[in-house]
């Protein structure tokens, strides 16, 4: 099948390694776009949307790239912030009193949005919920002590992430996370993503499949995806009712083109992000805050408010391929996302080719 899209002059290496990631079976649906100053520059577009292979894979397409979705919850919550509502270095107990209790009476906003909260997965108890009972998997992350004391340790909330975050929302902004990102963050930075599909976009959705049926057993992070079951059972991932709820730390869709355009102005001095959040909160967002060995990840790694950063980019990755990141070095943003559930190379391959590393290494 013909990748479909165009490539600026220069960028002619990321079409013919995307092509043959069609070519060679590796790849049978995803989007990859770079922008640079201003403008993108590839937009291509290769496989289909579906596994029937009746759907051609568009520009508009949408996905969901797992994790790559908690840098968009990290934004809902700086917005709180930014207004008043929220302060990232107060207990998050002063705003949600039933949270502050069996060790996280001290747990900040800063502590969530870095993943060193101590609840990077919901609790054994939680193992019989489903995985769309939003209530009660927020009040089994309230019943639970932390796996660690808050601050001392290193881990992304894998499953987690969103629920915490909505859960200060409410209790401190009166609203959700869902509100926040659709009707304040989405519009503010122009965004083709949703938290929760409307109806008219859902046509547009890709439907998830294993490169492998082995894949989720074979993942690292497996132990932290188990509780509630159903997070990799692309049955339940492809539904509806999935689609168009929000389980912020994995389900928001989005497109690679709007994906890569929000990485491009991520960093820029006119950036709509700095418009949003404010001078000092932007400087917040992209700045390293910790560095340690991330157990999930299973590798050291630097953690901004959201993103991985790294010498060479500020990224974020969802597990089953898809990636985002924005180059320090080369001063270009690329999104490469996938319907096909697999293992990171074939990102690997696209930021190679842009002259790009997206080997995790931690700042020191």
């Amino acid at each position: 099948m013909k990748v479909e899209g165009f490539v600026a002059d220069g960028y002619e290496g990321v079409r013919q390694v995307f092509q043959q990631l069609v070519d060679d079976g590796r790849e049978t649906g995803a989007g990859v776009s770079v922008w640079r100053a201003g403008r993108e520059v590839v937009r291509l577009s290769g496989g289909w949307a579906d596994a029937g292979r009746s759907r051609p894979w568009r520009a508009d397409t949408l996905v969901m790239p797992y994790s790559l979705s908690k840098a968009f919850v990290t934004l809902a919550a700086l917005v709180a912030v930014r207004d008043g509502a929220l302060a990232l270095d107060e207990p998050i107990a002063g705003y949600w009193p039933e949270y502050g209790a069996r060790g996280k009476e001290s747990t900040t906003l800063r502590h969530v949005l870095t993943h060193r909260a101590g609840q990077p997965r919901f609790p054994a108890e939680a193992a019989g919920l489903d995985l769309l009972d939003d209530a009660a998997l927020r009040e089994s992350l309230v019943r639970a002590a932390p796996e660690y004391v808050p601050g001392t340790s290193l881990g992304e909330h894998a499953l987690t992430y969103g629920h915490l975050v909505d859960g200060v929302l409410r209790a401190a902004a009166g609203t959700t996370l869902g509100e926040m990102f659709n009707e304040v963050v989405r519009p503010a930075l122009a965004l083709d993503a949703w938290f929760g599909v409307p109806d008219d976009a859902l046509e547009r959705i890709a439907e998830l499949e294993y490169a492998d049926p082995e894949w989720p057993r074979r993942l690292h992070a497996a132990p932290w995806l188990q509780i509630p079951a159903g997070a990799l059972d692309t049955g339940r991932t492809n539904s509806r009712a999935w689609r168009q709820a929000v389980f912020g730390a994995v389900n928001l869709h989005t497109s690679a083109t709007s994906t890569a355009e929000f990485f491009s102005r991520l960093a820029v001095d006119d950036s709509p992000v700095r418009a949003l959040l404010g001078p000092d909160l932007h400087a917040e967002l992209l700045a390293s805050q910790v560095t340690d060995f991330d157990e999930v990840f299973g590798t050291r790694i630097t953690w901004t408010l959201g993103f991985v950063r790294d010498r060479g980019k500020i990224a974020k990755g969802g597990i089953g391929g898809s990636a985002a990141w924005w180059s320090l070095k080369h001063h270009h943003a690329c999104a490469y996302l996938t319907r096909r559930l697999d293992d990171h190379s074939r990102a690997a391959q696209i930021a190679a080719a842009l002259g790009d590393d997206l080997t995790v290494v931690g700042e020191d």
